[in-house]
């Protein structure tokens, strides 16, 4: 089979498009036939080797992994002896380590069934993002319908999902975008739009219950100072330091915290096969649609990472298969 291979860290050259073999199924796995897979930043920093700490978990002197890509969505081949909510031929989604292959062996709890009503290519888009999003909002933000909720970095992989998702809980939601992005994040259901580069959103006297923090580019300061005063802020993205990449302000956050009744909280997403069922239920009843910026082949995936990695996307990108 073709897949994208990883052997060292470094730009998204460093990526090479190889045969090798089909990997082997367990007996709590499945093959999947991979028809898409979704890039999104955190491919980019594996590719990278970003944050250097994280190298801890990619894998020292290289990565771990020879095959990136962690969101799929195909058709089931091979089930292992042990599966048994899976068949062959079943349309899936979920999440992996090597989805950027032809095929890819994956424990089979990590998988669904496709909702109907989305292709692979929209399938992909939704499990990483997805899951960062609706924990960040629900888990870690406590969101209640009715609330005040901002969204920064409306328009991306992330953003895009929790925009929708907020809507789908019954908040008010005003999303900050750039200025291209404004009629996309008004389209998938934001209440209020905001284009940072005309105004300030701190600055304009609202204040708001929850904040997600998706850009890693705001001080602490100006962020509480548009929250109410129990509001909660939660820090999705992180951005500067090619060791530790926002680490500083997130331990400044959960320091301030002790000392203020507003909650400043940290965010790391875990993917779970509850919450994709979760996210499989909110698709299918139509009150989320995965937004894709663009797609690209197998063999363009190199191209694809450094497209998601050096700008700001509308939604997500997709490897198509």
């Amino acid at each position: 089979m073709k897949a994208i291979i990883h052997s060292r860290y470094g730009p998204p050259d460093a990526l090479e498009l190889q045969d090798i073999e089909k990997p082997s199924v367990s007996e709590d796995g499945v093959l999947v036939r991979v028809h898409a897979a979704a890039v999104g930043k955190g491919d980019w920093l594996t590719v990278g080797g970003l944050p250097y700490v994280a190298r801890l978990r990619y894998g020292l002197p290289k990565p771990k992994h020879p095959v990136p890509g962690f969101d799929v969505a195909g058709h089931v081949e091979v089930v292992g002896s042990n599966v048994s909510q899976l068949q062959s031929g079943d349309a899936v989604f979920g999440w992996c380590e090597g989805s950027f292959a032809e095929y890819a062996s994956v424990p089979g709890s990590q998988l669904v069934r496709k909702p109907g009503n989305l292709s692979f290519e929209q399938a992909a888009a939704v499990p990483i993002s997805g899951f960062a999003a609706l924990q960040a909002l629900r888990d870690t933000g406590g969101v209640q319908p009715g609330q005040r909720v901002v969204i920064i970095g409306a328009s991306g992989g992330v953003g895009s999902f929790a925009v929708q998702f907020a809507k789908a809980f019954g908040a008010e939601v005003t999303g900050v975008c750039s200025t291209q992005s404004v009629d996309l994040v008004r389209s998938i259901g934001a209440d209020h739009v905001i284009d940072y580069t005309q105004q300030d959103f701190t600055r304009t006297g609202q204040r708001y219950d929850l904040i997600l923090e998706m850009a890693g580019n705001r001080s602490l300061a100006d962020l509480r100072r548009a929250l109410t005063p129990k509001g909660t802020l939660v820090l999705v993205g992180g951005s500067g330091g090619r060791w530790f990449m926002g680490t500083g302000r997130t331990l400044r956050a959960v320091v301030v915290s002790v000392f203020v009744r507003q909650r400043l909280r940290p965010f790391l997403s875990k993917p779970k096969r509850a919450d994709l069922v979760v996210l499989k239920e909110l698709l299918e009843a139509g009150k989320v649609t995965p937004v894709i910026d663009r797609t690209f082949p197998l063999n363009e995936t190199p191209e694809a990472i450094r497209y998601v990695g050096e700008r700001s996307t509308q939604g997500k990108t997709v490897i198509t298969v």
